[in-house]
Formats: structure tokens, C-alpha cells, sequence
């Protein structure tokens, strides 16, 4: 059987891009001591994705290059340990800052740098500037190589965001979170694991984090199996609100040989009927009065 372990790190910041350094590797190590395949981070781990209710050139100031020494850290302590680490920070970036995702592999090779392309422009994060693209890498671990690729929070919103990364192959998204994780939240997160027929494990901050509640989790995707009658449920790890660490054992031939014989993902589309979604024009119904124009 090849279980793929998932560390999430439902932790909560320190205050300081030196603290969280500290607290970010103690966790990691901690996460390998488990058996860890992988380590994810929540959004924005550098600052603790403390932007609310400060002014925006401050917290824009504690953006850091994605080459920087607290970024290269986990990239050394990947290879270390043997084990990939998602990393997430402010990242600097021409004139506004990005919120980012840095994928290293078990031998501290940088395989995947992603920033958030739903950003939420109703709110402080209108100052950053939004990613291009979705990404797919081949990741080696400990159980061969997966296909990952990475949605951050809002992204989660859009079934377009998993979609792309399913048609690229992906068969684990990894999701960094700064919110709330309500249950419709959380059906969305089954939904896009569903429809798409792949794993998503997504880590939030805890309850004890301003507007964060943990309930970090991990969907395996698979709805059916040939010994089980009727569809079950694909969660597979639903954490608390406390800060832990929390791992989830995800089944890569189980995966594999459901989207091999399923319905679902790309099976039986027909993207030649879908040309409205990508019409950049403004459509009726439900568009709002201010985003026209």
C-alpha cells in the first residue's frame, strides 16, 4: 500500500519573521518525527498573514524575496530531514508584494513557487499582486514521485482554479489557508477533490488566530470503492481548532486506480460547449453593480 503522509502544521505565528523561522522548523522536524512525507505550511506563514487592520505600507514592508535566508532555511531543512516542505510567505515582487507557496522536495530542491491568483481584492489583499498561472510539479517521495500542484484559500472559491491543476495532472493540490473553515468552506473543498478525482489537504492557522478556527483537513477524492456499497466519505482528516500538528495517510494506489475506471475529472467533458467561461465580458445574471467596468 502506498500511503503518502501530510503533515499540516495548524500553528500559530510568533510575532516575527525570526520567530517564525524558529517555530516553522521546530514543527517541521516534529512533523518528520511522525513519518512525514510532506509538511505544509498556512497562508503566509513569514508574517502570519497579519495584514488586517494595519496600514498597508507596514505590513507590505515585512514582504521578503523568495530567495531569502528564511525561504532557503526550509529548503536546507527539506534535504535534512528527507522530507518536502511547502513554505509560505509575503513575498516580495516589483512594486507590489505576492502571497506565495514555495514547494521543496525531499532532497531540498525548490520544485513549485505558486502565488495566490484569487487574490482577495474586496479586502487588504487589492495591495498584492496576483499570480499568472497554475502550476503542476513532479514531486519525489518516499512513496514515488506525485503529481502536486497548489490553490491558497480564495482559490479555493473558483472551481476553475482545480480544474486547471486537474487538467494538468495534478493529483494532490496543496491549499495554505487564513480563514474561517465553515462548513461550506469545506464543501467546497470536497467538491473540487469530487469532481475532479484528486487529493486536497488544505492547513489553516488555529482558533486561537484572529478570524482562523483550524479545521485543517484532507480529501482523498476517491467517492467509490469496488468493496463498498454506495459512495463514502472522502475526508480523511478533519483537525479541531487547536494547534498541532496533524497528519493524514493518503492512499496513491487507491487514487490511482479510481480515476482509472471513475466518471469523473476528465472523462466525459465537453470543453468545446464551454467557451462562455472563458468570455471576459459581462455576463447576466448575479454580476455585481461595482466590479461593471
Amino acid at each position: 500500500m502506498e500511503l503518502l503522509k501530510i503533515a499540516l502544521l495548524q500553528a500559530a505565528p510568533c510575532g516575527t519573521l525570526e520567530s517564525n523561522l524558529e517555530k516553522g522548523i521546530e514543527y517541521c522536524k516534529k512533523a518528520k518525527a511522525l513519518g512525514a512525507d510532506i509538511a505544509l505550511f498556512p497562508e503566509m506563514w513569514s508574517n502570519g498573514y497579519d495584514i488586517y487592520d494595519r496600514p498597508a505600507p507596514e505590513w507590505k514592508a515585512e514582504a521578503i524575496p523568495a530567495d531569502s535566508s528564511f525561504v532557503r532555511a526550509f529548503g536546507s531543512l527539506a534535504k535534512e530531514l528527507g522530507m518536502a516542505i511547502g513554505i509560505t510567505l509575503l513575498e516580495e515582487y516589483k512594486d507590489a508584494p505576492r502571497n506565495t507557496l514555495i514547494l521543496f522536495d525531499r532532497n531540498g530542491e525548490q520544485k513549485l513557487s505558486y502565488a495566490k491568483v484569487h487574490t482577495c481584492d474586496f479586502g487588504e489583499e487589492r495591495e498584492l499582486t496576483p499570480g499568472t498561472d497554475f502550476y503542476v510539479t513532479e514531486l519525489d517521495t518516499a512513496c514515488g514521485n506525485i503529481k502536486v500542484g497548489a490553490m491558497i484559500c480564495y482559490d479555493r472559491e473558483f472551481p476553475e482554479s482545480a480544474r486547471i491543476l486537474m487538467l494538468k495532472g495534478a493529483e494532490l493540490i496543496l491549499v495554505p489557508n487564513a480563514c474561517p473553515m465553515e462548513i461550506n468552506r469545506l464543501s467546497q473543498l470536497r467538491g473540487r477533490a469530487y469532481e475532479n478525482m484528486l487529493a486536497i489537504a488544505t492547513c489553516n492557522y488555529p482558533d486561537t488566530v484572529p478570524d482562523c478556527n483550524g479545521g485543517s483537513s484532507v480529501f482523498d477524492g476517491a467517492a467509490y470503492l469496488p468493496d463498498e456499497d454506495g459512495s463514502r466519505d472522502t475526508c480523511i482528516l478533519q483537525a479541531g481548532g487547536k494547534e498541532g500538528i496533524y497528519v493524514a495517510e493518503l492512499d496513491l494506489k487507491q487514487l490511482r486506480d479510481y480515476r482509472k475506471t471513475e466518471v469523473h475529472g476528465n472523462a466525459y467533458r465537453h470543453p468545446e460547449k464551454y467557451g462562455l467561461l472563458t468570455d471576459t465580458g459581462i455576463h447576466e445574471p448575479f454580476i455585481r453593480d461595482d466590479r461593471r467596468g
